[in-house]
């Protein structure tokens, strides 16, 4: 990979770019993420998903303590070079730390938010503790 690649992308003034997790085979939308020059880097030469966690300002290896990693098939840069699309294999079938298939898995109904999807597993069994 050459310094090309991600010179082209149009980071925020933090340096990050959005980065949406798709599953590669449904389509589906797992989640929403940041990455920054280091992360997607790693991303690109290690073939998993790496991210960028805003709120613990450190790299983050999608699934280092779940297990639940992204084996990523694919990547795009939409038109404007400002948000990445990670086409994944979604390891565990969880992406969520909540334990659920999807980040989104609450619907506007009406006049409120209900969720539409199950958990799989809960946070104490994946983490061993609330997270």
């Amino acid at each position: 990979m050459t310094e090309s690649v991600l010179d082209e992308i149009a980071w925020t003034a933090e340096g990050l770019v959005p980065a949406i997790a798709q599953d590669w085979q449904t389509g589906e939308i797992l989640m929403l993420a940041w990455m920054n020059r280091q992360s997607l880097a790693q991303t690109i030469s290690g073939g998993e998903a790496v991210y960028w966690s805003r709120s613990r300002q450190k790299l983050w290896h999608k699934g280092e303590s779940s297990g639940h990693t992204q084996r990523v098939v694919e990547l795009r840069l939409d038109c404007d070079s400002d948000v990445i699309l990670l086409r994944v294999e979604q390891e565990g079938n969880i992406a969520c730390h909540t334990g659920r298939r999807s980040c989104f898995y609450r619907k506007l109904d009406s006049d409120c938010w209900r969720e539409t999807d199950g958990v799989i597993k809960t946070p104490g069994e994946i983490y061993g503790k609330q997270p």
